[in-house]
């Protein structure tokens, strides 16, 4: 009997032994329960600051709502910011202390050109994704070069085009350009020129201000001395205001035309008089008040708007694109998959250039010829009314 009770035994504690080597080899996978490490360069001050500080709000409450969303898999995003003080330099110094963390997944870089496009080799090397909210298409071309590099920000191409077509319907025939003398002040100039000859716009004179002027009168008088129309700003919404203001001072009673870079708050506060009217390109977002939700995309961008403006009491443009940005690398970060708790960035990187998605900022779509995302399709006509942006027409 007690060598049967032995033998029983032997047997339950042989087959106890099989299940559990069974379950360790065929079980369910580990779950990844460790943080996505998202890493912020910003122009927390300095010449871009104001640019740098609704980019943080914008990543700040993207992660705050993705993290209480319960859709992260049981994994929450944790931000890492960094100011570079407008300062190329800084910023390369920003980008090598990140990629040299092995937690963070991915860096999201602001909205400074010089910043984006002189740390492009430094990104590749250290084969970190970075996703660039500068405009320049610099950024993110040559694609060979730039391969973990890519750009969530209005193209100058797409920009021209849409605002050589409202200035044709306006009856537009001559126009002068304020342009920043940098990479993509350059190229608005170019892609301008390119976009009116097509539709017989005449460029007849162009001027250049560097990103850190704040006097731009002498520019804008010489721009309004050759006769023209209409002027079209190419700057950032600090020196675009500035240069409304110039312009009106100097009795110009033409139309002003604004790039997506001049996008800033939606309310236009002490600039109100001198922009009346003007018009802009820029995505939807901005005044999606102003549009009915008919589509899921269009109610999401509607609540993130009215999130943003519960939080910090206005709206500005550019933060669809820095929530866009969190929820592409989140995204990535999830299908990318690898071993728990290390970080894939080559997977990363491999699915953000194949993402695909209807942003609070538009329809994006990256692809492997292609790193900058933004559609054309995300870019509408606004015109300022009554001291805020509106939907044109």
């Amino acid at each position: 009997m007690s060598t049967i009770r032995s033998a029983t035994a032997a047997a339950l504690a042989s087959a106890a032994l099989a299940t559990t080597l069974t379950g360790c080899q065929f079980g369910a996978e580990e779950r990844d329960t460790s943080p996505i490490v998202i890493a912020a360069d910003l122009e927390l001050s300095g010449a871009a600051a104001p640019a740098g500080k609704a980019y943080q709000r914008a990543l700040e409450l993207k992660v705050e709502q993705l993290n209480s969303s319960g859709a992260l898999d049981g994994r929450r995003i944790e931000l890492r910011v960094k100011d570079n003080r407008s300062d190329p330099s800084e910023s390369l110094r920003n980008v090598n202390d990140f990629s040299g963390d092995s937690q963070v997944s991915a860096i999201i870089m602001g909205s400074c050109n010089e910043c984006a496009v002189g740390a492009a080799a430094a990104i590749n090397q250290k084969r970190i994704p970075t996703i660039a909210l500068a405009p320049s298409d610099a950024v993110s071309t040559p694609v060979a070069d730039r391969r973990y590099v890519f750009k969530l920000a209005p193209n100058s191409a797409d920009s021209a085009t849409a605002l050589a077509a409202e200035m044709r319907r306006q009856g537009v025939r001559k126009a002068g350009v304020l342009h920043t003398d940098d990479a993509y002040g350059r190229e608005g100039v170019a892609a301008l020129t390119a976009a009116l000859g097509k539709v017989g716009i005449k460029l007849v004179h162009e001027k250049a201000v560097r990103t850190t002027d704040t006097e731009v009168a002498e520019q804008v008088r010489e721009l309004i001395d050759k006769k023209p129309n209409a002027l079209v700003v190419w700057t950032p919404a600090e020196q675009a205001t500035l240069t409304a203001a110039a312009a009106r001072q100097a009795k110009f009673e033409g139309p002003l035309f604004f790039d997506a870079t001049a996008a800033g708050d939606l309310f236009l506060g002490a600039a109100s008089r001198a922009t009346e009217r003007a018009t802009m390109v820029f995505t939807q977002t901005m005044v999606i008040d102003d549009v009915i939700a008919t589509t899921p995309a269009k109610a999401a961008r509607r609540q993130w708007f009215q999130d943003y403006t519960a939080r910090f009491g206005g709206y500005n443009g550019s933060s669809s694109f820095a929530a866009d940005a969190v929820q592409l690398i989140a995204d990535a970060e999830l299908r990318a998959g690898g071993e728990p708790g290390r970080v894939d960035r080559d997977g990363i990187r491999n699915v953000l250039e194949t993402s695909q998605m209807d942003g609070l900022s538009g329809p994006i779509r990256m692809t492997p010829d292609n790193h900058s995302g933004l559609m054309p399709q995300a870019l509408t006509t606004l015109v300022a009314r009554n001291g805020r942006w509106r939907l044109a027409g």
